[in-house]
């Protein structure tokens, strides 16, 4: 059996974003996989940086805060990682920022030659705009350069997609439930995907 992480963020428990990782924590348990979920705003998560989990360039054994150490001891044994979470000016929402700088951090992932210990992180982004006016500046790019090099290739997540949910506001769909069960679907279709690269 392999073991997953699922991570997600959205203040509201009755979200699109919510219902997309319910269906993927649905799908992954389906396909007898081991699902460790973090829903960083039910659990509190404080995605503050505070000087207890600042990185010391000088000390790669540096002790982190109990919080950090407990979440990073999660990230062990794992086979993967999925990221689930809204669009909010062309990134992650800072709570999801925040979990990566606090947990991801020096030493931990990165640093002294230490990396993640898997390869494979999905990151679903739910994005309200149509893919049309999503993509004709360009940050579609940045965003997915950002998260699949800077984070996650730096970390040692090589295999490391975007998949990008549009149009979740809706406004090119003339039925929105179908419209948001489709995105559900191609939400359930990256874990199927992931599963059959192991």
């Amino acid at each position: 059996m392999k073991n997953l992480l699922l991570v997600w963020a959205h203040p509201r428990d009755g979200s699109l974003t919510a219902r997309v990782a319910a269906a993927v924590k649905s799908e992954l348990n389906a396909v007898e996989v081991a699902v460790t979920e973090l829903d960083l705003y039910r659990m509190g998560f404080d995605p503050s940086l505070q000087p207890i989990d600042e990185p010391d360039w000088h000390d790669i054994d540096k002790k982190y805060s109990d919080e950090v150490q407990t979440l990073a001891a999660q990230l062990k044994n794992q086979d993967a990682v999925i990221f689930v979470f809204p669009v909010w000016w062309f990134s992650v929402p800072a709570i999801l920022k925040g979990y990566i700088d606090r947990v991801w951090n020096n030493g931990i992932a990165y640093g002294g030659g230490r990396r993640l210990p898997f390869n494979k992180a999905r990151w679903i982004a739910v994005t309200g705009e149509t893919e049309a006016s999503f993509t004709k500046r360009g940050l579609d790019k940045s965003m997915t350069h950002q998260l699949n090099v800077g984070i996650g290739g730096l970390c040692g997540a090589t295999d490391s997609k975007v998949e990008y949910l549009y149009d979740a506001l809706g406004e090119d769909a003339v039925d929105i439930a179908a419209h948001h069960d489709a995105l559900i679907e191609q939400a359930r279709n990256v874990v199927r995907e992931l599963k059959a690269s192991f």
